[in-house]
């Protein structure tokens, strides 16, 4: 089959964030052309309702507003001494306070599931774990109306940190939406619980129970859409990092009804205690990203953990895929971890074939920011092209 040619995309992203610049600009976005009553929508599902409220009993947690009125500030004023005191700030991610509030400064915007009038995508949520909140955004492409032939299936894992975003976010939701159009595949992008309310490797296992769900063959839409000997893991930056692990997962443990083709790293994720490349002049930037896994996974051993640094995993060589996609930005702090898994791999006992795309003069995630730009078309082109190799 032949990868589709025609590119098509949704409008401009609100939302972005840069982990190598630590900058996020907002733009003219998707959210504000929906009424409070469809973004109201998204949870008029009592399960989906009761599923969030599990996830965030422990801990408030405060959107944050750049327009917060000063009758708001008087509340919180009145709260304890220790209200406005903060304990750990992880800007331009979130902020922990003292009294126990979680702050989310980036991340925190929602759009519901849709007919896309653009791409003819249709997109739709389920609840995988009432009790953990465990759920998806499933979408199919317009051509499912039109033919019974099944299609690649690709499992898509946001980024954030690990703190932020979720399948639910505008961004995101556009470029699965665009994806799913450009790619002509099934999608299940995976809202996993996120730190610090959960704590790493919570994320790790509700992304492997969400694969479970999908192995079961039990939802609608991919038993009648999705090709379950043709998936593909993707994600990026910290969904790389989790599409990586899972494909870790698959050759470890293996699922029944689940065979993997390849896993697509946007971006990854990967990080170490001893700086390589550019790292070494990015010294405060270091201090930041060790803080953060830390903070992300406080049981953790440190930024050589095998979660954060493939180099000190002796389970690598047993990805369960023979092929590999790393895509890398020239301008992204996480460029040199792009081009040392595929070192790693290579070297490793995994027998597979890994390829690296870099985009020239980019920064980390430009392709959720600038989805229309060159190096972005480009990108997805790559991508595609490498679901549908080898086939006719």
């Amino acid at each position: 089959m032949n990868p589709p040619n025609s590119l098509s995309f949704s409008p401009p992203l609100p939302l972005s964030l840069s982990i190598g610049k630590f900058f996020i600009p907002r733009l003219p976005g998707v959210l504000h052309t929906h009424t409070v009553a469809q973004v109201s929508t998204l949870y008029n599902n009592s399960a989906l309702l009761s599923s969030r409220n599990l996830r965030k009993q422990s801990l408030q947690v405060l959107a944050a507003s750049s327009s917060s009125s000063s009758s708001s500030s008087s509340s919180l004023a009145m709260d304890s001494s220790n209200s406005a005191e903060i304990a750990h700030d992880h800007s331009p991610f979130l902020k922990i306070y003292k009294d126990g509030r979680v702050e989310r400064i980036a991340g925190t915007e929602i759009v519901p599931p849709s007919l896309d009038a653009q791409t003819g995508v249709e997109s739709k949520d389920i609840v995988i774990s009432p009790e953990t909140g465990v759920s998806a955004r499933l979408y199919i492409p317009k051509s499912t109306k039109e033919s019974q032939k099944k299609l690649p299936l690709v499992v898509y894992f946001h980024g954030g940190g690990f703190c932020i975003e979720t399948a639910f976010s505008p961004q995101y939701h556009n470029y699965v939406n665009s994806f799913v159009a450009e790619a002509n595949v099934v999608a299940v992008s995976v809202e996993y619980r996120r730190a610090p309310e959960d704590p790493l490797p919570i994320a790790y296992d509700d992304s492997w129970a969400a694969l479970k769900w999908v192995a079961s063959h039990s939802e609608e839409w991919l038993k009648n859409y999705a090709d379950f000997e043709r998936v593909y893991f993707a994600g990026d930056s910290a969904g790389a990092n989790i599409a990586h692990h899972m494909g870790l997962r698959m050759g470890t443990e293996g699922l029944v009804g689940l065979k993997l083709d390849g896993i697509v790293l946007v971006h990854p994720y990967f990080w170490g205690e001893e700086a390589i490349g550019g790292e070494a002049t990015e010294a405060e930037k270091k201090v930041h990203i060790d803080r953060l896994w830390r903070f992300t996974f406080p049981a953790t051993s440190g930024s050589d953990d095998p979660y954060i640094n493939p180099a000190k995993d002796p389970k690598l060589g047993s990805l369960g895929c023979r092929r590999v996609l790393v895509c890398i930005a020239e301008k992204d702090l996480l460029r040199d971890r792009g081009w040392y898994y595929r070192e790693l791999l290579e070297k490793s006992e995994w027998e597979g074939v890994v390829e690296v795309m870099e985009a020239p003069g980019e920064e980390h995630v430009f392709h959720l920011m600038n989805p229309t730009c060159e190096n972005g078309k480009a990108m997805l082109k790559r991508i595609v092209s490498f679901i549908y190799q080898g086939e006719d």
